[in-house]
């Protein structure tokens, strides 16, 4: 039996509070408990040690990535075993789909939109994780998100956390976690950048009207051109479906807001930090382990 992800924040009352962000860059690791600040632990990743997609490997030495989460999440974890998992957005595919009808029982459901996703995704669905979200229902059409994982990259999520020591939980991809932690009503525009891919996001309340993800050029010179670009077609796609410019451009990424405003120039829409760093070890990176965390 696939085993399902869970998306935005349906039950959190059952996580586990402590949870790590793993990314190409290292792990960070938080602890929350009762209504103090998340305790923090970052663990810098050598180089080249994980590429995030989905297809294996995602680690080239699993050894070592069991043992930065290893480092990162013991420094915060106490007695706590069981950990929520935040993974690059790249190991997974995230849509919005439209149905006629859909049946209101999850498990009559869920086979309903894996065999949607086949055509979908490139890999197959038979043995992935899926797992829905029903976003809204209104003139005879059910809206979902749905997110499917590769059943092979999420064992292999699986057994570095096992290595590690913990019991992994609840998978997220990274910006569903980042939009768990988004406090705001009105509409918003988040931009999330885990190593090579970038992924942007509208919101509006608990509504969500566009999620895209894509990598960007390796290029040397033409990395800010992508990143220009995926803003711009976001910030257009906002003004034409909500009649006005977002108030800011929240980002969680490496280095925080002033890296993706630098990289945008002065004559944009104000960046800000989705999440304040703890630390500066941990700018720009706090907001999908915070959503994580989300209860």
């Amino acid at each position: 039996m696939p085993a399902t992800i869970r998306i935005f924040t349906p039950n959190t009352h059952k996580r586990p509070q402590l949870a790590c962000d793993i990314t190409p860059h290292g792990v960070l690791a938080a602890r929350q408990s009762g209504e103090q600040e998340a305790e923090t632990s970052f663990a810098e990743l050598p180089a080249g040690l994980m590429m995030p997609g989905v297809k294996t490997p995602n680690f080239l030495d699993l050894e070592s990535v069991a043992a930065t989460v290893r480092k990162a999440v013991e420094a915060v974890a106490g007695r706590e075993r069981q950990l929520t998992v935040v993974v690059p957005d790249a190991t997974s595919r995230v849509l919005i789909l439209d149905f006629e009808t859909l049946p209101a029982k999850r498990k009559e459901a869920l086979p309903i939109v894996r065999f949607r996703l086949r055509r979908l995704v490139p890999f197959d669905t038979d043995d992935a994780a899926v797992s829905y979200q029903v976003l809204s229902q209104s003139g005879g059409t059910v809206r979902v998100l749905a997110t499917v994982m590769p059943g092979a990259v999420r064992a292999e999520y699986e057994a570095v956390v096992r290595k590690a020591g913990f019991e992994p939980g609840v998978i997220l991809p990274s910006t569903l976690a980042c939009l768990a932690a988004l406090n705001t009503a009105e509409p918003a525009l988040v931009i999330n950048r885990n190593g090579n891919f970038i992924t942007t996001a509208i919101t509006r309340s608990d509504e969500l009207l566009l999620y895209r993800t894509l990598e960007l050029s390796t290029v040397a010179g033409n990395e800010d051109t992508d990143l220009q670009e995926a803003v711009a077609i976001a910030l257009a796609y906002f003004e034409d479906n909500l009649a006005t410019v977002p108030r800011y451009i929240y980002y969680a990424g490496r280095g925080g807001a002033e890296v993706l405003q630098r990289a945008l120039g002065d004559n944009t829409v104000q960046v800000k930090d989705l999440i304040e760093a703890t630390s500066p070890a941990t700018k720009g990176l706090m907001a999908p382990v915070a959503g994580a965390l989300t209860s």
